[in-house]
Order: C-alpha cells, then structure tokens, then sequence
C-alpha cells in the first residue's frame, strides 16, 4: 500500500484513536486535530501530526489542518456521548453541524481524494424502532426523516450535506452509519459512556467493591446490536476508499437486551449480580442493523464476535475502576 497523506478530525476521541493507530501502523502520514487537549485524548501516537485544542468549526482553520490534495480526510468530529448525554444534551449536539460544515468545506477547497464522515444508526427513526424485536434497519429506512432528536437530525443534515458536496462540489464523500461501537480506550464514566462501558464499569466496581448489585435504566429489554471498534476501524476504511457514495450500515447483527448484555459482562467477570432497574433514558425500544448492502457490495460482516470484544472491554474497563479506587 503506498503512503497516504490522511487527516483525522477527532482523533483524540474513542473511535478516531483507533483509528489513527491503524492508519499510523500502515505506514501513512497521518495529521490529527481535537478540541481536547492532548492529555485528555484516548490516544497518541509521536508518529502523527498532532493539533490538540483545536477547533475545527472555522473553515480557515480547518483549511490550514488539511494538506493539499490531501488523500483522505476522516471526520469523526462531534460532541457526543451515550444515550444519558444525547438525551440532556440536544443542543450540544446539534452545534457538531459546525465543524462538520467546516470540515467540507475546507476538504473540497483542498482538493481531497476522499472524504469520510461518521453518521449514525441514530438517523432511523423513531417510527420503525418500537419493538424490542425489531426489524433490522435498512439504509433506505432514513426516509422519510424522523431520527433521534438533536443528536440523529445533525447527523442526517450533515449526510445530506456530503451528498450535495459530492453532486455539487465534485468531493469524493462516503458516509457510514455506525451502529453502536465499542471497545477499551474510551469513556467509560462522567455521563458520556456507552451502555457497554457503562455495565463493564458497574459490573468490575461491584467486583472490587463487593456490592450485591448494579442500577440499569428502565427494564433492561430494549434491543441493540453492538460492534467492536476494531471492526470499525476496517469497515471505516473500507467504505472511505471504495466507488460507492451511498450511506452503508456499519454494524453487527447480533441483537440483544441491555439485560443480556449485562448478563454477559457478569459472565466475564464471574459475578452475578441483582440488576436494580431506575428511571432514565432508553432511546428507542429496538435497534438492529440490516447488513445486506454491506455484505453484498463488500463482502464484509464482524469478525468479532459480541463475547469475544466484551471480553476485552471489560478487562480494560476493570483495570481503570481498580486504578481509580486505589486497588
């Protein structure tokens, strides 16, 4: 593989830490911008270029971050979080439509080769997603729009947004709609953090603690799918370097409860523990991801399977509990 010129916006976050560690692995000049400063990124890598405290919602910024005819532009940049976040935080998400903008615009004045952008599953809407044994979601399924408040509207107005770039502009977009990744290097606590990182932290400080039980929201029967960030990252690259500019799904297929989940994580730990069920946030009652396109137009399906990377996470996840409570 020849050596790429790629730039990374949110690169400091979960999934754009690994993703920077793949491209850097692969040989490739690799520039990465966050709004964070570098010591709260997940990830950093001496190899990269790095711009910490970078904000990269004023399209003459962004323009200075972004090589000339720079190969491919990743933009993972937003404000964002779980379903407790997203939900208490509609406005914060919204205002990701700024660098998200910003980042196109100075992607298509650079002359880029490719351009990537990260949606969501969250653009389905809430009409087809009322089940807890739902039918998984196709990429047509978008229309018409009703997505998650906030969080799924940005990141529907920004596909849209590449869609026009590529018609209008001649940029070379790809989007994918990521469905609920995964993995250690992530948050995992202070209201941003997943349901996965979420249980994993529950579940390892009930572990080193000696509590009898952990809280879940609601009753734990709504439906997901969750996909390890190892297959993201693949996926990731695989749709931003391909001929078709159609938004794909980019998920498992592996559907279970939040109680199943839980149950999983206290398999892993070897626990097993009361699940105490509160009031919060729960989103829609079922989502699953339709891989048809994905499978037919790439060949491509996880190869991780959901035990196999919770495994992982936990593991990851209890060595950050233990760090913290001093065991």
């Amino acid at each position: 593989m020849s050596t790429k010129q790629v730039v990374v916006a949110g690169g400091g976050g979960f999934i754009g830490g690994h993703l920077v560690r793949d491209l850097v692995s692969q040989g490739h000049r690799v520039y990465v911008a966050d709004v964070k400063p570098i010591d709260a990124w997940w990830q950093v890598f001496d190899e990269a270029t790095n711009y910490p405290g970078t904000d990269v919602g004023d399209v003459g910024r962004a323009t200075t971050l972004i090589p000339e005819g720079a190969d491919e532009v990743y933009n993972l940049a937003a404000d964002m979080g779980g379903m407790g976040f997203i939900h208490h935080n509609k406005l914060d998400c919204m205002l990701s439509v700024l660098p998200s903008t910003a980042i196109l615009q100075a992607a298509s004045r650079r002359g880029v080769g490719r351009f990537f952008y990260s949606s969501s599953a969250c653009v389905y809407p809430d009409y087809r997603q009322g089940d807890t044994d739902v039918k998984p979601l196709r990429e047509e399924d978008a229309y018409p729009a009703m997505p998650e408040d906030g969080y799924g509207w940005e990141k529907l107005f920004t596909e849209r947004m590449c869609r026009h770039f590529l018609e209008d502009a001649g940029l070379q977009t790809r989007v994918a709609r990521y469905h609920n990744v995964y993995g250690p290097h992530g948050t995992w606590t202070g209201g941003r953090e997943k349901a996965p990182a979420a249980l994993c932290r529950k579940i390892a400080t009930a572990v080193l603690t000696g509590a009898p039980s952990i809280e879940i929201w609601g009753d734990g029967e709504a439906t997901r799918t969750f996909m390890y960030v190892d297959d993201c990252v693949q996926g990731t690259q695989m749709i931003a370097r391909a001929p078709h500019p159609e938004p794909v799904n980019l998920g498992s297929e592996e559907l279970v409860s939040i109680n199943t989940l839980a149950t999983l994580i206290e398999q892993i730990a070897g626990v097993q523990l009361e699940h105490v069920h509160v009031p919060g946030p729960q989103g829609v009652r079922g989502r699953s991801s339709d891989n048809t396109v994905i499978s037919e137009r790439y060949g491509w399906a996880p190869s991780i399977k959901l035990v196999e990377g919770l495994e992982k996470t936990y593991t990851w996840v209890h060595d950050e509990v233990k760090a913290g409570v001093g065991g």
